[in-house]
């Protein structure tokens, strides 16, 4: 079954750029991962969001631990302005 996740992201406005850049970053490597299906990186006037497709929960797995494995930075810290809003869904 295909899973997906869209993740809003609200850099300050002085990160905005370089948290541009890294979601990029991160979506190059997911799509490196076997079954990964997307992974975009889109922007509004308050949020950068990422969504991404998989194949799998499994795939999903993997594109994760690649990304750690890449050294990836994914953890929330005090360039964000508010914690991130994750939704995990699943395809109907």
């Amino acid at each position: 079954m295909k899973v997906g996740m869209v993740a809003n992201h609200y850099p300050h406005a002085a990160y905005r750029e370089e948290f541009i850049a890294r979601v990029h970053r991160v979506a190059e490597e997911f799509l490196r991962t076997p079954g990964c299906l997307s992974a975009d990186c889109w922007v509004s006037d308050e949020a950068v969001v990422s969504i991404v497709q998989w194949e799998s929960d499994d795939a999903f797995a993997a594109s994760f631990a690649a990304v750690k494995a890449a050294g990836l930075d994914l953890d929330f810290d005090e360039r964000e302005s508010r914690p991130r809003e994750i939704r995990r869904l699943m395809a109907a």
